[in-house]
């Protein structure tokens, strides 16, 4: 897959996040990298989680969400397999970036893949 086709799956994931959220998403970037530094990683948020910020933040770099196409790829069963991880991966990190810890961040995707195997039965 071309870096160019993994940042298209990349783009529809972040337009997959609720308005509710994506409204409150500023000075952020989002971008590709094809290898990450260290094992085991498939995407990584830097910056100051947005509860942490206040009024006297207002003039700095943007944070940066990291996702990794190689990990990704290797591990897809399918298109729509990796599809779905990169979608997973990007909340993931949104979730680090509106302030969740590591542990909240499990406990919520837990939650939504309750929430899509129902939506799969019903269909």
């Amino acid at each position: 897959m071309t870096t160019g086709d993994f940042e298209r799956l990349v783009e529809r994931a972040l337009r997959s996040i609720p308005a509710k959220y994506r409204s409150r998403i500023e000075n952020l970037a989002v971008i590709v990298e094809r290898e990450p530094p260290r094992p085991g990683l498939l995407g990584l948020y830097q910056g100051r989680p947005l509860p942490e910020r206040g009024t006297h933040d207002q003039f700095h770099l943007p944070d940066t969400i990291t996702i990794y196409q190689g990990p990704h790829e290797r591990m897809a069963r399918s298109y729509e397999h990796l599809e779905e991880t990169v979608k997973d991966t990007v909340w993931h990190e949104i979730g680090h970036y509106f302030g969740m810890d590591e542990r909240q961040v499990r406990r919520a995707e837990r939650r939504r893949m309750v929430e899509r195997a129902t939506r799969r039965r019903v269909r």
